[in-house]
């Protein structure tokens, strides 16, 4: 199967989704506790879906209820563990949509990560979804959605790992479209660049707003992408009955300069 990479433009936030083409429909979006995920989760809500958040701890979930619909389940799953992945899709029904938005990885060069944090971060990115990938239950005419990011297209000398493990995502996306497709599952990658998320409040206020400066003058945008241009995109790949073993770019352009 070919490679199909498309790159979605400031125009798709006026291409609103088909009102009510999620009601009723079983959504778990695991790392919808925070960011792009809680977006996701609260985009595929107001659709009408029964949306499902997973995260590592409860913690997180329940904060992420507080700001939710009313009616938005959670259950605690950390994709780091097979047989935790395994347990949870074997207790639960079969999905209408798998989204895997979450994963916790550390930048930094190959000389200057310490390996530790490398095998950490492949845990969390490639194997995380790697397991999903095996183990989800989703029904036929379903999807499985997998968010990689620009790395992959655009590696960086300071984050050469998110380079390789975006790419592997996105290798096991192409591998499990073709693997799947006798199940009528569709599968398929979402890539952000930087996004305005929780994530960044790490650097500080202070550090958070030189990051997005420098990368507002960049972006062929000109902006940073909020969290819900990536859920945007995200349920368009899932809603979309002719998309799979496609990489969708939400990137402003990223890779391009």
């Amino acid at each position: 199967m070919a490679h199909i990479m498309l790159a979605i433009t400031s125009n798709m936030a006026s291409n609103k989704i088909e009102v009510g083409m999620f009601k009723n429909k079983r959504i778990l979006v695991i790392g919808g506790s925070s960011g792009i995920g809680e977006a996701t989760a609260l985009r595929a809500s107001e659709e009408g879906a029964i949306v499902t958040i997973a995260s590592r701890t409860e913690e997180r979930l329940q904060s992420a209820l507080l700001r939710l619909p009313a009616g938005t389940l959670s259950s605690v799953l950390d994709v780091r563990d097979s047989l935790q992945v395994k347990d949870f899709f074997n207790k639960h029904k079969a999905w209408d949509h798998v989204i895997l938005t979450g994963s916790a990885t550390q930048v930094g060069s190959i000389n200057s990560l310490p390996i530790d944090q490398a095998h950490e971060a492949m845990q969390s990115k490639f194997w995380g979804a790697y397991y999903v990938g095996k183990y989800a239950q989703i029904n036929k005419g379903g999807s499985l959605t997998f968010v990689s990011g620009v790395y992959a297209q655009k590696p960086d000398v300071n984050a050469v790992l998110q380079g390789a493990l975006n790419a592997g995502v996105e290798g096991l996306m192409r591998g499990l479209a073709l693997e799947l497709s006798p199940a009528s599952v569709r599968v398929n990658a979402v890539s952000p660049s930087t996004t305005d998320t929780p994530l960044w409040n790490r650097l500080g206020e202070a550090g958070r707003a030189m990051k997005f400066s420098t990368m507002e003058k960049r972006l062929l945008t000109s902006k940073v992408a909020a969290a819900e241009d990536i859920a945007q995109a995200i349920l368009y790949v899932s809603s979309n009955p002719s998309t799979t073993g496609s990489t969708i770019l939400v990137d402003g352009g990223d890779a391009l300069v």
